[in-house]
Parts: C-alpha cells; sequence; structure tokens
C-alpha cells in the first residue's frame, strides 16, 4: 500500500508534515468563523477572562477583533484593536513555512533562536501589555 506523498516531497510522506498541515487547518477554520460571524455581536462576543477578572487588557484582547478587520481589508482598524497581533502575522507566517518545509525535507533546525531574542520578545510583549493598560499607552487599548 502506497502511502500520500506531496508533489515535490522528496519522496517523504505526507505524514511527515501532519504537525504544520494540522495547524493550518485549525487556523483556515478561524478564519473561515470568523468570516461567518461578527465579533463585534454581543451574540458572538466572549470576553477575556483576564480583563473580565482584573479590568485590564491582556496582550492578547482585540486579536480577534483585528482578524476580522484584516478579513475585510482595514488593516488600520486591525492595528487599532491589536497592533501587536497584526505586526506578528507575518512573523507567524514566516515560521510556519519554515516549519513545513523542514518537516518535509527532514533537514534539522539550521537556527535556533538565541537566548536574548526569546527574552527580548518576551519583554516586547509585557511591555505592550504594561503599555496599553497605562493613560500613556491609551492608543494601544482595543
Amino acid at each position: 500500500m502506497s502511502r500520500l506523498r506531496l508533489p515535490g516531497s522528496r519522496d517523504r510522506p505526507l505524514t511527515a508534515a501532519g504537525a504544520p498541515l494540522a495547524s493550518l487547518a485549525a487556523a483556515v477554520s478561524a478564519v473561515a468563523l470568523l468570516a461567518v460571524i461578527d465579533p463585534t455581536d454581543p451574540r458572538f462576543h466572549v470576553t477575556c477572562p483576564f480583563l473580565a477578572i482584573t479590568g485590564h487588557y491582556c496582550p492578547g484582547c482585540g486579536s480577534v477583533r483585528a482578524m476580522d478587520a484584516l478579513l475585510l481589508g482595514d488593516v488600520g482598524a486591525a492595528a487599532g484593536f491589536n497592533p501587536l497581533a497584526v505586526a506578528a502575522l507575518p512573523v507567524v507566517a514566516v515560521l510556519w513555512v519554515a516549519w513545513f518545509r523542514r518537516r518535509m525535507t527532514g533537514a534539522s533546525r539550521r537556527v535556533v533562536a538565541p537566548g536574548w531574542l526569546l527574552w527580548a520578545l518576551g519583554g516586547v510583549v509585557l511591555l505592550f501589555w504594561l503599555l496599553r493598560n497605562l493613560p500613556i499607552g491609551a492608543a494601544l487599548a482595543p
């Protein structure tokens, strides 16, 4: 019995790409759901648990509305809801493509993120989280 293979995959089975394809399917499903519902409609609006408990925005607050605005082609509104999520999308896309290619070719990870970069990314998220809850960063709030 032959296994399903992707074109140009250097004879690697499709199962090698299972995790990247599953994550892509989840993302496409979420986008399809956003295409059907309006996240600003009170019937579908889910309050952020962190916001409900503390009264403060988390780094992810506004992300769903930002993705909905991007689907409608309104980049400005999307950035208004969550600029960090909008800025992260191209990075996530590049990382997903690299992950998929690695899985399909069997290549090992060539570049491992240095520790300082991971700490810097965490610092950016924490700074964004803090600023969007202070009067000086009110423009960052959704």
